[in-house]
């Protein structure tokens, strides 16, 4: 069988050259008689694939010395509870933007341990947009301003990084990071979970700024304290090692084909052409404010429900797979990520068309 066209949410497509060299190196890396997975973590082999992961990543995002790169297990969910228990200090409160089911999430963890100031919400609207800054309520003295800039499910993203001022912004960029060149300078943390855009499901990526490690709660788990990580380079314990290393492999492709300015222009050429298709159409709707769709997630619905089934079960005959939109949301949602190649997307926009015909 041939491969198809892979738009989950995640785990998500990963590019294709990625997977071969992967296939390639999987009972041998480079001589060494032995696959990744078998390694030590703190042999010199796997010590090699992790430095030049992280100098990779470092080029890629252009990521400033006083940034330590954490690569962790649990998730972008474990950074939920990991950040207020690291980043409150002696403050007692936390601003959150609350713009969908993952700004949601955090929100619920984080109010186990602080007073969470929800400075900016668009429930009201159904999350289909973003809340003006100007009328942001954020508290000067919060410890840190927490936000997401694209919610996976709504396919709702930001199009500005807020500015906080003093108060070190946090950003959980699960779906969005390395989709586009991004400023790391005007975060305190980043934070994603690698099964999107990154590679396979396992590790998280997190970018704190040197200043904001050493603070944590005295109940933090060690395993949830940064510093722990940060003093250890992510070896305190055994690491997601072959998720580390396929992620450096990820890496490696971004950087031999143009780097995050390149993937920048390919991914809003995608994006363009399927709201395109999705506006041009009257079968087809997308409910997101315009400036504010996110270039990873396209949610779309038919004009008749009743044929999502239909138009699932001839998209999957033609080589387009996981369309199903999310349960809370309905209709149908195309991930395109960094790896979904353009012409999947011309694929679906075709697909979507002929549909329209058949059945409109």
């Amino acid at each position: 069988m041939s491969r198809v066209f892979n738009f989950s949410a995640g785990p998500a497509m990963l590019p294709e050259a990625v997977i071969k060299k992967a296939s390639e190196e999987m009972l041998d890396w480079h001589g060494e008689g032995m696959s990744v997975m078998e390694m030590s973590h703190r042999g010199k082999a796997f010590m090699s694939i992790a430095s030049k992961a992280e100098a990779d990543l470092r080029t890629l995002m252009a990521i400033p010395d006083n940034y330590k790169v954490l690569f962790l297990q649990g998730g972008a969910s474990m950074q939920f509870g990991a950040i207020p228990l690291n980043l409150l200090g002696d403050k007692t409160t936390a601003d959150y933007i609350n713009t969908g089911m993952w700004s949601k999430k955090a929100i619920a963890e984080a109010k186990r341990y602080c007073d969470v100031n929800v400075a900016a919400s668009s429930e009201d609207s159904g999350f289909t947009t973003i809340p003006d800054f100007a009328d942001w309520k954020l508290n000067p003295d919060a410890a840190y301003v927490h936000y997401t800039p694209n919610e996976t499910i709504g396919g709702v993203e930001f199009d500005y990084i807020p500015d906080t001022g003093d108060v070190p912004l946090i950003a959980d960029m699960s779906s969005t990071i390395l989709s586009r060149p991004v400023d790391v300078s005007k975060f305190g943390m980043i934070y994603a979970g690698a099964q999107k855009n990154v590679g396979p499901a396992g590790l998280t990526l997190v970018i704190i700024r040197d200043d904001l490690l050493g603070h944590a709660a005295d109940i933090t788990p060690t395993m949830l304290n940064y510093k722990t990580h940060a003093d250890a380079d992510s070896m305190y314990n055994t690491p997601p090692t072959y998720s580390w290393y396929m992620a450096g492999l990820v890496f490696e492709w971004l950087l031999d084909n143009g780097g995050l300015q390149a993937m920048g222009k390919i991914n809003k050429s995608k994006s363009d052409k399927l709201y395109a298709a999705i506006d041009g159409n009257d079968f087809y709707a997308n409910p997101v404010e315009k400036r504010y769709r996110s270039w990873m997630n396209v949610p779309f619905t038919l004009k008749d429900a009743d044929l999502d089934a239909a138009f699932l079960e001839q998209a999957a005959a033609k080589g387009l797979a996981t369309l199903k939109g999310h349960r809370s949301v309905g209709g149908m949602r195309a991930s395109i990520y960094n790896a979904m190649p353009e012409s999947g997307v011309d694929t679906l926009v075709e697909f979507m068309a002929e549909f329209a015909r058949a059945n409109g």
